[in-house]
């Protein structure tokens, strides 16, 4: 298990901002302040060790018994949404109950990172939708089957339809995770910050962000060399037309 630190967050919707070259950056706006560390899982107590963490206040009319009566034993401010992180022991403790945790604490501007999130539910959908099917033509001849999925299999062996088929059936409200995204800016005042691209989950959904486990350093995709010049001289023209050389 890859032992990582991160924060909870909240999805606010995306935008775009400006980088200093004069390239625009679609981001995602996440708010990830407060985190609060509630408690600590400890090698000789739990088994493991690990941090519990906290995110969004959560009122005392919503709680139920063994909630109110941890949240009683720690004296801390209920919370609405608890996940807890595997990490080593030592990492664990530097950190003590009650702390507040804030992005610059954790996260560092322009690293790469990972995104943990819960996609948009769909609801009962067919394959078309589901699975990408085309379906069938809807010419002369072809009656109630312009959406269908088509056989399911043989009736003689194995006699019935196997695992793993795709067809229709719930769409959406799966755990996701996006790897390898760049934490483009840090905003301490607000408690927010700017992630590259689309992260699951809809507005105001909960998110997991940590660091990533791939990458130490952000590499962009497609930048990886300057391609080289087409000797067609076609190409060449329409290029210095639009002004890229």
């Amino acid at each position: 298990m890859s032992e990582r630190m991160g924060l909870l967050g909240k999805k606010l919707g995306m935008t775009q901002v400006y980088a200093a070259d004069g390239e625009c950056i679609p981001v995602t706006v996440v708010m990830t302040s407060p985190n609060v560390v509630v408690g600590k899982r400890t090698v000789e107590q739990h088994g493991y060790s690990a941090l519990q963490l906290g995110f969004e206040e959560k009122p005392a009319r919503l709680l139920k018994r063994p909630e109110n009566g941890a949240f009683a034993k720690t004296k801390i401010k209920p919370m609405r949404v608890l996940r807890e992180l595997r990490l080593p022991a030592d990492k664990v403790a530097e950190y003590e109950v009650g702390q507040q945790l804030a992005a610059k604490d954790i996260f560092t501007a322009g690293a790469p990172i990972d995104v943990q999130g819960t996609t948009k539910g769909k609801g009962f959908q067919g394959v078309i939708k589901r699975h990408g099917f085309s379906g069938t033509k809807a010419s002369h001849g072809v009656h109630e089957y312009f959406r269908h999925g088509g056989s399911l299999g043989c009736r003689l062996t194995p006699g019935h339809v196997v695992k793993g088929k795709k067809m229709n059936g719930h769409m959406g409200t799966d755990t996701q995770t996006v790897q390898n995204l760049e934490l483009v800016n840090i905003d301490d005042a607000r408690g927010i910050v700017l992630i590259r691209g689309a992260v699951p989950g809809p507005k105001n959904g909960y998110v997991l962000v940590k660091q990533s486990a791939k990458q130490a350093v952000y590499r962009k995709k497609g930048a990886a060399g300057e391609q080289q010049r087409s000797k067609n001289p076609l190409k060449a023209s329409k290029k210095a037309a639009a002004g890229r050389r």
